[in-house]
């Protein structure tokens, strides 16, 4: 027996009411996501240093920008390398007391691992974890246009699965 607010379909009732709860757009989306995405988001600031600046100057910019890790270009803009916090402790652990006068140069990556905006951030993602750093620089047409780390790419991720949730709730709820 049917419970009492049971009310059987009438004929018409779900004419033109065709639900997708699977398709390949909506469980392809969050894996199609592009850096540029994230940038849009966040911002295209880029801080940078120069090769010949030392390292006591680095330290400053890191602290007042609360950021982890600085471009090296030259006068141009051009990429020349990047330094991270984790390059100054290493050098500090092996010239203690004499790494602050040292030139970003010698410390600075200068084989730089970068992205572009039309990368997926899935890729990225891998890259940075395999890699074992936490910053890579956006290029576009040999031309830096952003920076982004891998807490940048958690977070964005973390908020579309936020979003993908409140979506999916509301489909249930109604």
């Amino acid at each position: 027996m049917a419970p009492s607010s049971y009310q059987a379909p009438s004929r018409g009732d779900k004419t033109d009411k065709k639900t997708h709860s699977q398709s390949l757009e909506s469980n392809l989306s969050n894996a199609q996501t592009t850096v540029a995405k994230l940038i849009s988001g966040k911002g295209d600031a880029i801080f940078s240093v120069r090769a010949n600046d030392n390292i006591s100057h680095v330290v400053q910019v890191l602290s007042e920008k609360h950021i982890g890790a600085l471009v090296v270009t030259d006068q141009n803009g051009a990429l020349q390398g990047i330094i991270s916090e984790r390059d100054i402790v290493r050098r500090m652990a092996e010239t203690p007391g004499q790494t602050l006068p040292q030139e970003v140069d010698a410390l600075m990556t200068k084989n730089v691992v970068t992205c572009s905006p039309d990368d997926l951030l899935s890729d990225v993602l891998k890259k940075m974890t395999e890699g074992k750093f936490r910053h890579m620089p956006v290029v576009k047409n040999d031309r830096l246009c952003g920076m982004i780390t891998i807490g940048d790419v958690v977070n964005f991720r973390l908020k579309e699965v936020e979003y993908e949730a409140l979506r999916m709730k509301q489909m249930i709820v109604g």
